[in-house]
């Protein structure tokens, strides 16, 4: 059994992949368990104090791959865990539109994100798989990663402030046609057992929560389409791709009730992310073409990211101090 928990899984040993497992597991089961064992309406402090102790734990699980696998592990950790946690702050706005929308109240969304991560934490971890095994066959696949992030970079910065129009997701058209859907939620259900006007016979029809619960997990299929590439950008090491991918989700629920209040205050962060992402996909080319393959050191890396991305948090604070929501256009 010890040889086998001593043994590579996609170039890191076992125990680490089991230890990262049971941390998330721990987290998820005390979280859903303790902490939220009935449905509530989660206050700004609460989703702050939770937010620090979930940023604390990933922090500290950091240090852990510093000391374990050496401080250039640690720093790319650092440096993917603070670009997907600034990609989700800029994505709070799209799932606050989304229960907006189909009308869920602030106490079923916090169990809703749970399930939603779930399935993040599953479907993630295919498309790391899967981006993995391709740059272990092609190298060169990478160079259009880079490529993707410069671009998307770009696009972000001149991007407009068009808001996300729910209602002709086709995932949401594709369900209200195929499936029956209840107009009322039933507390924290996703299915139901309902008569079916014709027949009399009980049918079973999906609420407004399950349908909320699909656009996001959608929703976070396009997120990852920019962010997974980054963390690649920054190192090929499948465990540090997708620890420190998970644990800035994982602490997401918990800061998005802090986040939705606030969003407006962060409009120009997403030019501190187009940035970031103009940077990360550059280094590539400029590690591999300028300086004849050699890297770009791990702390440079993280420090042009946290510079970035704390300017763009700091100039957004600052230019809309005294603002109220409605003055400001939702970053997207």
């Amino acid at each position: 059994m010890t040889d086998f928990f001593l043994s590579d899984w996609q170039g890191t040993p076992l125990w680490f992949w089991a230890a990262f497992l049971a941390i998330v597991i721990v987290l998820t089961a005390f979280d859903l368990g303790v902490l939220h064992k009935e449905d509530k309406e989660i206050g700004i402090a609460e989703s702050l104090k939770l937010s620090v102790f979930y940023i604390g734990v990933a922090l500290l699980f950091g240090f852990w791959v510093w000391v374990e696998r050496g401080p250039e592990a640690g720093m790319q950790y650092y440096t993917g865990f603070f670009i997907e946690k600034a990609l989700s702050i800029d994505n709070v706005f799209v799932i606050s539109l989304i229960f907006t929308y189909f009308s869920i109240p602030p106490k079923y969304q916090y169990r809703a994100l749970l399930w939603g991560i779930m399935a993040v934490i599953v479907l993630r971890g295919l498309m790391i798989a899967g981006g993995a095994a391709i740059l272990a066959e092609a190298y060169w696949v990478l160079y259009l990663f880079a490529a993707f992030l410069i671009v998307t970079g770009i696009k972000m910065f001149f991007a407009g402030d068009e808001p996300m129009d729910v209602g002709n997701n086709p995932a949401v058209k594709w369900i209200s046609r195929h499936m029956r859907v209840t107009p009322d939620l039933h507390g924290q259900r996703f299915l139901v057992e309902v008569e079916d006007a014709k027949t009399g016979k009980m049918v079973r029809a999906a609420t407004p929560l399950l349908l909320a619960l699909v656009v996001i997990n959608l929703a976070d299929l396009v997120f990852a389409v920019d962010s997974v590439p980054a963390i690649f950008a920054i190192t090929t090491d499948t465990f540090i791709v997708y620890t420190s991918n998970i644990f800035a989700i994982l602490g997401l629920r918990a800061l998005y009730f802090a986040l939705a209040a606030m969003v407006h205050r962060f409009h120009y962060l997403k030019y501190a992310l187009a940035a970031v992402l103009v940077f990360i996909g550059s280094k590539i080319f400029v590690s591999d073409f300028l300086l004849d393959g050699g890297k770009m050191p791990p702390w440079l890396s993280l420090g042009v990211t946290i510079g970035l991305i704390g300017a763009g948090v700091g100039y957004s604070l600052w230019k809309t101090r005294g603002q109220e929501e409605a003055d400001w256009p939702a970053t997207q």
